[in-house]
């Protein structure tokens, strides 16, 4: 079992991507906290994983909702291992459309609840030797143009990552970030059609969209996430990794 006893919090674990982290790393003998604010789902998360996983509801935007999580983690475990960075809102706007106030907002969420979750957790993760996983998206390279504020506050998580693993290679915790591409969650299916895209719109995209024909999952993104918080891993910090089904440099479909 490649996480065997560690203990691991991940932010925004109700659903989606955290979600299905949370299930693959208890499967690999970790213990998790369970963050979120959906008191429902999440207790449908913990009790599916069993007595591995505990529930922390706490608001990422409220200032004393990093230290709420750390005291979660030290009561139920007794230790911190890793720290999954996940939690993020999808807030749409761009230069006409944003406000100071949608601005800020998403910015504390995304950005600088990571930034204090990494502050409150950093002694236990300095005596655990542990790792910090956050996760980034392929829109910190430039975004679309209606998720702007998305796309800066990634853009600074990516910044972050790099900035600490350089500060605190010699304290022995190591720092990385994977940003995924097109990911199909159940949040993002609902998305794409209140944007305007039909019914089982997934299995209509062509090549041009999808290469492989099959748009990315959770579960394979929570495959390549246990690498990072294991100790194969070690002692690789300040990685950035794209799991895209595109290159990055550019896009060219086939013809």
């Amino acid at each position: 079992m490649r996480l065997k006893d560690k203990v691991i919090i991940i932010t925004g674990a109700t659903s989606g991507i955290g979600k299905a982290i949370a299930v693959r790393a208890v499967a690999e003998g970790a213990k998790v906290v369970i963050h979120g604010i959906d008191q429902v789902a999440g207790q449908k998360v913990v009790d599916d994983l069993g007595k591995n996983a505990v529930l922390c509801i706490a608001d990422l935007a409220k200032a004393d909702s990093p230290a709420e999580i750390v005291d979660c983690a030290i009561k139920s475990f007794g230790q911190i291992d890793g720290l999954v960075n996940n939690a993020a809102i999808i807030e749409r706007n761009n230069l006409a459309q944003i406000t100071p106030e949608a601005f800020a907002k998403t910015i504390t969420i995304n950005l600088q609840s990571a930034l204090f979750l990494v502050q409150a957790c950093f002694e236990h993760l300095k005596k655990s030797k542990g790792a910090v996983l956050n996760i980034g998206s392929i829109n910190a390279y430039s975004g679309e143009s209606s998720l702007l504020a998305y796309s800066i506050g990634k853009a600074g998580l990516q910044t972050m990552t790099r900035n600490l693993a350089n500060a605190h290679g010699t304290d022995q915790v190591r720092f990385n970030l994977i940003n995924p591409g097109w990911i199909l969650t159940e949040r993002e299916y609902v998305d794409q059609i209140k944007k305007g895209l039909p019914e089982k719109w997934p299995e209509k995209l062509g090549k041009e969209n999808i290469p492989s024909g099959v748009m990315s999952t959770p579960e394979q993104l929570a495959s390549a996430c246990i690498y990072w918080l294991g100790d194969e891993s070690r002692p690789f910090t300040g990685s950035v990794v794209e799991l895209e089904q595109f290159s990055i440099i550019g896009r060219n479909p086939e013809k």
